[in-house]
């Protein structure tokens, strides 16, 4: 399987599964398909964004598990890996990055 290594001058190397990575950048609109760059001017609103992406997935797996509750069903299982626990470590990076006014690269 790929990776995502994503690097800057203030932090060490945050490296995450394809899967992970792309769906990061893609919450970010950015392209997922090779190298980019994430600016510092750009991080506040990328907290934000992945903030946000973890909130509506959260409110979207309770709806369903009330919905399978209501009709009697079994809930549904989802991963156990949040997605808001997968963006702890890339917020982090970019929260250090911010404070070093340093940018993040990546590439797969």
């Amino acid at each position: 399987m790929s990776l995502y290594r994503f690097k800057s001058r203030e932090t060490g190397d945050l490296v995450m599964l394809q899967p992970t990575g792309k769906r990061i950048l893609e919450i970010l609109g950015k392209d997922p398909a090779g190298p980019g760059i994430l600016q510092p001017a750009e991080f506040p609103g990328a907290v934000d964004a992945l903030r946000e992406a973890a909130v509506v997935e959260e409110a979207l797996q309770q709806r369903l598990k009330e919905e399978a509750r209501a009709k009697g069903e079994p809930e549904p299982e989802f991963e156990t890996v949040s997605l808001r626990m997968r963006c702890a470590p890339f917020i982090e990076m970019m929260q250090r990055c911010q404070t070093a006014d340093v940018a993040i690269v990546w590439g797969t």
